[in-house]
């Protein structure tokens, strides 16, 4: 699944109407029956405007994305893919992206590094999760432990190379998630204890 991360650092903040929603197309139709919605505040308490179908009755839900992916580590290096895909195509990310359906998260954390590295590699502990609210995200990050220092790219990357901290291209990285989430390993890394990272993006 391609990783269509949006690239956070430049999204504006949005109001709770669907037309100013910048991180999902409105809904338009109904699911179960096709008609199309109204948007309005139900009546069940609620407060915020939803989809509703006029026809069948049934309250249509936008929740956030999640997305998922790994930190690989091999020895003093760690692994950053170049995105041969938008947003962000030709520049650098941690292999990640959107959890699909009927999988954990861990699970589609290990799919995405396989499709985009094709490293091997083991699950190591969950280590950062970002909020970025602006645009209705939340990524996560496993720890991985490179088993092999050779990779077999998919087609949404460029190219999957090891990084030492002294040579990653901050200026080349796709995705604020993604940088950050870097910092915190090598800060942890020179403190000597890996510890779970939350973290909130504007």
């Amino acid at each position: 699944m391609p990783a269509d991360i949006p690239d956070t650092s430049s999204t504006s903040n949005t109001p709770d109407s669907p037309e100013h929603c910048e991180h999902h197309a409105p809904i338009k139709h109904c699911k179960n029956c096709g008609a199309a919605v109204v948007y309005r505040i139900p009546d069940d308490g609620d407060a915020k405007q939803r989809a509703i179908c006029p026809s069948c009755q049934t309250v249509h839900y936008d929740n956030p994305l999640i997305v998922v992916g790994t930190l690989p580590v091999w020895g003093e290096q760690v692994l950053l893919c170049k995105r041969n895909i938008e947003p962000r195509r030709g520049r650098w990310t941690l292999p990640a992206g959107f959890m699909e359906l009927s999988e954990t998260v861990m699970q589609g954390a290990a799919r995405e590094t396989v499709e985009e590295s094709g490293a091997q590699f083991e699950m190591g502990n969950f280590f950062s999760m970002v909020n970025v609210a602006k645009v209705g995200q939340v990524h996560l990050f496993y720890l991985a432990q490179l088993q092999s220092d050779r990779f077999e790219p998919g087609l949404e990357t460029l190219e999957a190379r090891l990084f030492a901290e002294d040579e990653i291209p901050w200026d080349e990285m796709a995705f604020r998630t993604v940088a950050q989430t870097l910092k915190c390993f090598f800060a942890d890394r020179r403190a000597g204890q890996f510890v779970t990272h939350i973290i909130d993006i504007d």
